[in-house]
């Protein structure tokens, strides 16, 4: 009898085994996104008994679209779980799979903005994962110490920055700057250029209605010339290759006074290793000017389901459970990820953590978003060309103007109004 009882339980165990997938998704690395990834795969792992193998991929977004494209464009099965950019839906779209029949309604606990930026053609063709706005990091001690407030126009803080940075490297710190943020030609300066282009009012690129292109105005015009002369004087020349980590690395050793970055970077300047622990402050960007309006470009990342996978129910189960109440939670508190569920903004272990998610809240749920709906398979060309023309005249190779009526004549071509 104890034989054959045991006999049974090999033979469960070999069919358990035998049941068993190994699914392979695709996670980010900047700051602790791969670190955060692998953590809660593991969870979900040792619950299932299933495996899952976290697969690098490039951090520069615009290279990370086009590896998914070719890997989803070959109809490849290599990767089960993909993590896209806000901005990448309509993009992917007919390459992934509906994950509304298996949410069963589970995404209403979501910002039905982001729900509904996922849903195409009536697909829910992601998860939301987290949630991001551009926000301004300060110096606490250093504003105190020169006794000044935190600026509330972007030409404050140019005054700010430079009284400060000047004191500052009298006093014998001379790599300190003013303002860091991201300046390369990618996605990012897509980003930080839409909040200048918001901030002064001069429209979002392409009209959200109609798909017109907007950005040959005045007000944008004279949002790129301020920008512009941030370089070289209160900001390094090389922020012209800086991303989120470059900017960030300048900020955290201490050698800048402001800094525009996600939320991700929060929990970092915290770590015991970091120059800037307790002296940082987070609040929304500045305003263009005396009659602007504050402006944060809408961030943030979704999970997404092969169309090709063989394991898509399971795949599913996956995504649900890493944008799952108890895994963003997790995020928040260990990385400073924005959820994408309401109800996590009233939880007290994450707002003593992040205190700024209260207080910023609004300036996550009303952010900006890039025109990607309005351009849909057209996207990434429209973005191109705006951060080509604003690296241009950031790099002094054209004026604002002439950047911008450039702009204008190429995206009538290749976004036409509806």
């Amino acid at each position: 009898m104890k034989t054959r009882l045991i006999s049974i339980a090999v033979l469960s165990c070999l069919s358990a085994a035998s049941q068993a997938a190994t699914l392979k998704i695709s996670c980010g690395a900047v700051g602790q996104e791969l670190e955060l990834c692998k953590q809660a795969v593991a969870q979900w792992s040792k619950k299932t008994g299933n495996e899952v193998q976290v697969v690098a991929t490039p951090n520069d977004s615009n290279e990370r679209l086009a590896l998914y494209q070719q890997i989803l464009g070959s109809g490849s099965d290599k990767i089960d779980v993909f993590q896209i950019d806000v901005v990448w839906p309509g993009i992917l779209a007919s390459h992934l799979a509906d994950l509304k029949p298996l949410a069963a309604g589970v995404e209403k606990q979501h910002f039905a903005g982001i729900v509904s930026n996922n849903t195409v053609a009536g697909r829910l063709v992601a998860m939301p994962w987290f949630t991001d706005a551009g926000l301004l990091y300060y110096r606490k001690d250093l504003l105190a110490k020169y006794r000044l407030p935190v600026p509330d126009t972007w030409e404050a803080l140019a005054v700010a920055a430079r009284k400060i940075q000047d004191a500052e490297r009298a006093a014998g710190n001379d790599k300190m700057w003013g303002y860091v943020w991201q300046g390369r030609a990618y996605e990012g300066l897509s980003c930080d250029a839409l909040e200048w282009v918001v901030s002064y009012k001069g429209g979002t690129i392409l009209d959200a209605a109609t798909g017109k292109p907007t950005i040959n105005n005045p007000q944008a015009v004279k949002a790129l010339t301020t920008a512009a002369g941030w370089v070289g004087t209160i900001t390094p020349k090389a922020v012209l290759n800086y991303g989120e980590e470059e900017a960030r690395g300048v900020f955290q050793a201490g050698n800048a006074v402001f800094m525009r970055n996600w939320p991700y970077a929060w929990s970092l300047t915290q770590k015991t290793d970091s120059a800037v622990k307790d002296k940082v402050g987070v609040v929304a960007l500045p305003k263009g000017g005396a009659d602007g309006r504050r402006a944060a470009t809408l961030g943030g990342w979704q999970l997404a389901v092969s169309r090709y996978t063989k394991n898509q129910k399971l795949a599913a189960d996956l995504v649900l459970y890493l944008t799952s109440s108890e895994v963003q939670k997790q995020r928040a508190l260990n990385g400073s990820y924005n959820p994408t569920i309401s109800a996590l903004y009233r939880d007290p272990d994450i707002l003593k953590a992040n205190p700024f998610f209260g207080e910023l809240y609004n300036t996550f749920t009303s952010a900006v978003g890039r025109p990607s709906s309005v351009s849909r398979n057209r996207y990434n060309q429209v973005s191109n060309q705006f951060w080509n023309a604003t690296h241009d005249v950031l790099a002094g190779k054209s004026d604002a103007a002439s950047a911008l009526a450039r702009l204008d004549a190429t995206l009538k071509r290749i976004a036409p109004p509806k």
